[in-house]
């Protein structure tokens, strides 16, 4: 029998692997009521740098994945625009894990049970390095922000406040 190695996987990890992506992994202790800034604490890294996964709904019924540093808040009528909708509005949470196949806290542009029209706001190009969830609550994935854009599929873009 092979090593277990493999058993311990994330989809994520699973998708980067197939696409020959190379990535780093980085665990934490997690506690749900932290914010996405003490994570890069933790990780020791800018806020600027660590990505949250956000999952909306168009007016038209049709979901969208926007992905926008911790720091930062999800412009709606920025996101609408960037999306061609009329308005947007957040998935409820008891409705993440159905349709993605993550939790709230482990949501990964990266691996979700169908694809859906991902947006990323425009500085992740401005570090050599991203972070965004590993698939599962205090887990983390570090990768070059074209590697990120290229396997989710992103659309650059404007759509956080300010």
């Amino acid at each position: 029998m092979g090593s277990d190695k493999g058993k311990d996987k994330t989809n994520v990890m699973r998708v980067l692997d197939s696409k020959k992506i190379e990535y780093e992994e980085h665990t934490y202790e997690q506690d749900p009521r932290m914010t996405g800034e003490e994570i890069a604490g933790i990780l020791g890294e800018n806020v600027e740098r660590v990505f949250k996964t956000l999952v909306t709904q168009g007016k038209t019924g049709q979901y969208y994945v926007f992905v926008i540093p911790v720091c930062e808040e999800l412009d709606l009528k920025k996101a609408a625009k960037a999306a061609g909708e009329k308005s947007i509005s957040m998935l409820k949470q008891k409705d993440l894990l159905p349709l993605t196949g993550y939790v709230h806290g482990g949501c990964s542009p990266i691996g979700m049970k169908k694809k859906f029209k991902t947006f990323i706001h425009e500085t992740a190009h401005e570090g050599d390095k991203i972070f965004v969830s590993g698939g599962k609550v205090g887990f983390q994935i570090e990768l070059a922000p074209g590697d990120l854009v290229s396997v989710a599929d992103c659309i650059t873009a404007d759509i956080i406040m300010g």
